[in-house]
């Protein structure tokens, strides 16, 4: 596994070694006592995952921007199938990087994992016909602390790859998500 900085130090990528032939490949996605060395290697402690999801959207689909206002979720997010445009948003107040977003091409053929640390928020656009996601959680999942950021928010700037005359297909809860980094504005 090699470890891969971005421009946010709390959100990593990961490109795990694949080993593969005619048949076929096998790659290790997750191993403790490698991703502790890792972590190190970033200069922090690898977090204890205790929950894990997957879902499945389809093309132009647009989740998120999501998190959690008590029990911050940490996340370890690969692609199965198809391919996204993962997004993390640092919103931890105090943070020198508050308000910055880092986004990445996750798929199934670069095999890329990236870790978003707890205080982030998260979302994905689908750019395949669909995208089976999987991910690892450092804590569980608490609705009723689940909080939502508008995708479009101007004050965050975020580059989604939509392609010209695409509207990104939206959950009800994202249709009614908060513009908080507006001018003046910053309420996470």
């Amino acid at each position: 596994m090699k470890l891969i900085p971005t421009s946010i130090a709390d959100v990593l990528l990961f490109e795990p070694k694949v080993f593969g032939d005619e048949r076929g490949f096998f790659m290790e996605t997750f191993r403790q006592s490698e991703f502790d060395a890792l972590f190190a290697e970033a200069g922090s402690i690898c977090p204890q995952f205790v929950q894990e999801n997957m879902s499945r959207s389809q093309k132009h689909v647009l989740r998120g921007l999501h998190y959690q206002e008590v029990h911050p979720q940490g996340k370890l997010i690969r692609v199965t199938a198809g391919s996204i445009f993962d997004v993390a948003v640092d919103i931890r107040k105090g943070s020198k990087t508050y308000g910055q977003w880092f986004g990445h091409i996750l798929s199934a053929d670069n095999r890329l994992q990236m870790y978003i640390s707890p205080g982030f928020a998260h979302g994905f656009f689908t750019l395949s016909e669909y995208a089976d996601i999987l991910y690892k959680c450092t804590d569980y999942y608490a609705p009723e602390f689940e909080r939502c950021i508008a995708w479009d928010d101007p004050g965050l700037n975020i580059q989604w790859p939509l392609d010209e005359g695409v509207e990104p297909i939206l959950s009800e809860k994202d249709k009614k998500a908060k513009k908080v980094l507006g001018p003046k504005k910053s309420r996470f």
